[in-house]
């Protein structure tokens, strides 16, 4: 069975490298002091409808000297901590040859990536899951499902698409190989951009999207905006689509968010370079006017790096 290690144990590592490891999969942790010290003396523990789980001895670096044996790299850091990290990610994949795949949002990091350790090296993909850390550290799973999609961008990948896809029985969670994984990516972008937009933009959680004509229409909007920048970069999906994208953001219950408003309640740094400004930068690349996303853009960028003084 291949070594995984998952880079950045928040909300979105922990739970899955949890699940894998809950699965007997052998997992380990790469993460900064602070988190590891918490992951030393509070373990790994997950609270979730897809069932609790608990592990007390979890392997944790804090080194690339430390790391070795590593078929898989999960990068699951946010966006903006990227730049931070890829040093390590480089220094693991030159020690190791691991692949690399990334769960961030947005599409920038993949040739940020690319360019960085290896265009063969960097495999498509991302996560859905609506998850937080509480005080302890320990993983609060909300919604009733979660899954990783993933798949190969370069041929010398699909080996290591198949051994992961080979988890996805063992685990408790959805860990979903698809061939077109770009344009499932642009789905997961498009979709996000407009959900954390409104949902932080209001300052509400997602129920209020469906309550107010108003709010959805924005929200909207957007999916209509990422849609053609999505046909820009040659990822083409139907009317159906995008109208099935569009309905979707009217099924939250009342209380579910984004991760960005979770963070943003937080007083924590939000994604929004990564997310609005990444779609402000492809359509200026491409003389599109975005005027509902550069809105939001606006109002959130003063949030970027946490509750503003």
């Amino acid at each position: 069975m291949m070594n995984i290690l998952v880079l950045g144990a928040g909300a979105l590592g922990a739970y899955f490298g949890g699940r894998m490891l809950e699965a007997g999969v052998n997992v380990s942790f790469f993460v900064r002091d602070r988190r590891a010290a918490q992951l030393t003396k509070e373990g790994l523990t997950i609270t979730s409808p897809e069932g609790n789980f608990e592990c007390k001895d979890v392997t944790v670096y804090t080194s690339t000297d430390q790391v070795n044996d590593i078929d898989l790299v999960i990068l699951a850091v946010k966006g903006y901590h990227l730049d931070q990290v890829i040093p390590q990610v480089h220094a693991i994949v030159r020690k190791t040859g691991a692949f690399v795949l990334p769960l961030l949002n947005g599409m920038e990091h993949l040739e940020l990536l690319q360019t960085e350790v290896g265009e063969q090296k960097i495999l498509g993909g991302f996560a859905s899951i609506i998850a937080t850390l509480n005080e302890q550290g320990h993983v609060v799973h909300s919604n009733n499902s979660s899954a990783i999609k993933f798949g190969a961008l370069h041929n010398e990948q699909i080996q290591i698409c198949e051994q992961l896809e080979k988890i996805h029985h063992l685990v408790k969670t959805s860990l979903l190989r698809e061939e077109n994984i770009l344009k499932h990516m642009w789905k997961k972008y498009i979709f996000i951009t407009a959900l954390s937009g409104i949902t932080s933009a209001m300052q509400l959680p997602a129920g209020f999207i469906a309550s107010s004509e108003a709010s959805f229409h924005v929200a909207r909007n957007v999916i209509f905006e990422m849609n053609t920048l999505a046909k820009e970069v040659g990822i083409h999906l139907s009317e159906q689509e995008v109208e099935i994208m569009a309905n979707r953001l009217r099924g939250f219950r009342p209380e579910a968010t984004s991760s960005m408003h979770q963070d943003m309640r937080k007083g924590l740094p939000l994604e929004v370079e990564h997310l609005h400004g990444g779609a402000l930068r492809l359509a200026s690349k491409y003389n599109l006017n975005i005027p509902v996303i550069e809105t939001l853009y606006g109002i959130l960028k003063p949030y970027e790096n946490g509750k503003p003084n």
